[in-house]
């Protein structure tokens, strides 16, 4: 009873008290379920959000860093110092965010029912902890055989080699100058393999700071990975974490060369904990830590410190916190403004159509990854497309990677082969984006163009499998996406394409300017009623722009025949036929041929 008081003294202070007497439809009914029973983990989202879109017009990464931190941190700090000194007075445990303007808080119904009256509140939704035994979370199957020692392989992994990266390697690009993030259970730092690569090696010791972070701040981890461990470390008794950051840049310089980026930097940060996790409020902790890497005490962030991949071997589900996905869509998408590249792997829930399920690997500014074998098929478990789950019949995965079968590092010192999973060919993509951005510098923080490297370069793969309404015969499907990571073709490509310094194509002349055209992806995507391409041509020459349905039937000429000078164009389409006609909802393919040179896209129309 003197607590009811004081929360409602509290209330009268800071104005909290009107709202509208509808409070209920701001609360999810699993919230408002919960809590009826005692306190329960919930996300308040604020009305007001920031406003990113002026980051795509600034020219380097670590402008767009520093736009996307100042101007979310700022708006969170004005909007939620009300609602916090609030919580405070009351009692209530809480923990600010701004990557999306939320509060994580711990608390009963009376104290969300006032939380829910309040203006600047948009809703409440579901956070609740899911405890399980001896659990895995990530995308991958796990091997039922022991570690093998260093000296069992004293060369190249097959993965490694299928995708070509020895071959960008011998042109001297390894991924120095690039650094990736890798978001997981933790990391073995000092792992034979990984030591000389994490960021945070010094001679004179180990520096953790601003590349160590640990998001798990409860449970019973093991002994050596306690919660708010210090040092990186990996609390997963498979060592999931510290496998996937080998195939990203493990190599022990005694013949165990596992990644595919063995000369770039990795951070980390642990967000999975075995038996108890609240994925949203921990995801969104780490890629929070991500766009601004901070000190071990949470304090003076650096935008600067960003990565410029993040590797997302794991899914969400309503189980795991992300009963609104809509949450962890917008932390992807605060994160791609922050020009820092999103890749995610698809699942491992295959070989049906329509499983690619979960978040974030269902998002368009996700980069989703399937999973191949050694001889360039599917792998069984690796998830089909399209997205229907959000009802947008979304083109996923992006392309795929191999994936089964893989020998990395694990916890202890060691190596294990035989694991599978769409976990082990993400951190391959992720390892590209960091050979591309090593290879020509200038592309750091373009993610689009990274993206489109990587689509247009990959080999095509086809199969006899037809997801949604799209045959397998056709690229991009939904088994495969555009085909199987090519980095070699990928890296060529970008040195080809001549990026300036703001991401501009410069324009040469002769046959390597025809190597620049370029087909962007379209925005929005799916898309209703209207929807942008944008396209880039290194020459001048004759240009047309074409859409065609899945049965490969002409419905609209977009543009040309005509001439276009080198430069960069963009073309809306209203979803119409020749004759002015509404499409019905679908994929429908764009085609652009400029000179000798074509390039394609899938759109999704959504009525």
């Amino acid at each position: 009873m003197r607590m009811g008081c004081l929360v409602a003294a509290a209330l009268l202070v800071c104005g909290l008290g009107a709202g509208a007497e509808t409070w209920e439809h701001k609360v999810e009914t699993a919230v408002l379920e919960a809590a009826s029973r005692g306190p329960t983990e919930c996300l308040v989202l604020l009305a007001e959000q920031p406003n990113l879109a002026d980051a795509a017009a600034l020219e380097s990464k670590e402008a767009k860093g520093q736009f996307v931190f100042e101007t979310a941190s700022r708006l969170a700090e004005r909007t939620q110092a009300p609602l916090r000194k609030w919580l405070t007075a009351a009692g209530v445990e809480h923990q600010s965010f701004w990557i999306v303007n939320m509060l994580w808080v711990r608390a009963e119904l009376r104290i969300l029912e006032e939380l829910a009256r309040d203006a600047t509140v948009a809703r409440i939704v579901e956070n609740t902890p899911l405890q399980r035994e001896a659990s895995w979370i990530g995308t991958a199957t796990l091997p039922q055989r022991p570690g093998l020692p260093p000296e069992t392989n004293n060369g190249i992994e097959w993965n490694v080699a299928q995708i070509r990266a020895p071959e960008v390697w011998a042109q001297g690009v390894t991924g120095e100058g690039a650094v990736v993030g890798g978001m997981d259970t933790g990391y073995q730092w000092d792992h034979p393999a990984l030591a000389r690569q994490y960021r945070g090696s010094r001679q004179e010791g180990a520096r953790h700071d601003y590349n160590w972070h640990d998001a798990i701040h409860s449970g019973d981890g093991p002994v050596e990975c306690p919660p708010d461990s210090p040092v990186p470390c990996d609390g997963d008794f498979t060592g999931h974490g510290t496998h996937t950051m080998g195939t990203m840049v493990g190599d022990d310089g005694a013949g165990n060369r596992i990644g595919a980026a063995p000369g770039a930097r990795w951070i980390g940060c642990r967000c999975w904990e075995q038996t108890e996790r609240t994925a949203l409020r921990y995801v969104s902790e780490c890629f929070q830590w991500f766009v601004a890497p901070t000190d071990l005490q949470g304090l003076n962030p650096e935008p600067a410190l960003a990565p410029h991949v993040i590797n997302n071997s794991w899914v969400c589900d309503r189980g795991e916190g992300c009963a609104d996905p809509g949450v962890l869509r917008s932390i992807v998408e605060t994160v791609r403004a922050a020009g820092i590249f999103v890749a995610a792997g698809a699942g491992n829930d295959g070989p049906a159509c329509d499983t690619v399920v979960y978040p974030p690997a269902i998002y368009d500014l996700a980069f989703s990854v399937g999973a191949t074998t050694r001889d360039d098929g599917i792998a069984a478990f690796s998830s089909r497309g399209p997205v229907v789950v959000d009802g947008s019949g979304r083109l996923k995965p992006d392309l795929c990677a191999p994936g089964a079968d893989i020998r990395s590092s694990i916890p202890g010192g060691g190596y294990q082969g035989g694991w599978n999973g769409t976990s082990m060919a993400t951190p391959l993509v992720s390892a590209a984006v960091a050979l591309i951005v090593s290879a020509v510098p200038s592309l750091a923080g373009q993610v689009d163009r990274i993206e489109d490297l990587l689509l247009r370069t990959a080999v095509p793969l086809t199969s006899e499998q037809t997801c949604g309404g799209v045959p397998g015969s056709m690229v991009p499907n939904h088994t495969f996406g555009h085909g199987r990571l090519d980095v070699l073709a990928a890296v060529q490509a970008a040195r080809s394409t001549g990026i300036g310094s703001g991401g501009v194509p410069n324009q040469p002349h002769g046959p390597a300017a025809a190597r620049m055209t370029i087909l962007q992806p379209n925005r929005p995507n799916p898309f209703n009623p209207r929807t942008t391409l944008e396209y880039s041509i290194g020459e001048i020459g004759t240009v047309t722009l074409t859409v065609f349905d899945i049965a490969g039937r002409r419905v609209r000429g977009l543009e040309g025949p005509l001439q276009r000078d080198p430069g960069d164009y963009a073309v809306s389409w209203d979803g119409r036929d020749d004759a002015g006609r509404s499409l019905p909802s679908g994929l429908y393919v764009v085609r652009l041929r400029a000179g000798l040179v074509q390039a394609s896209r899938t759109v999704v129309l959504l009525r």
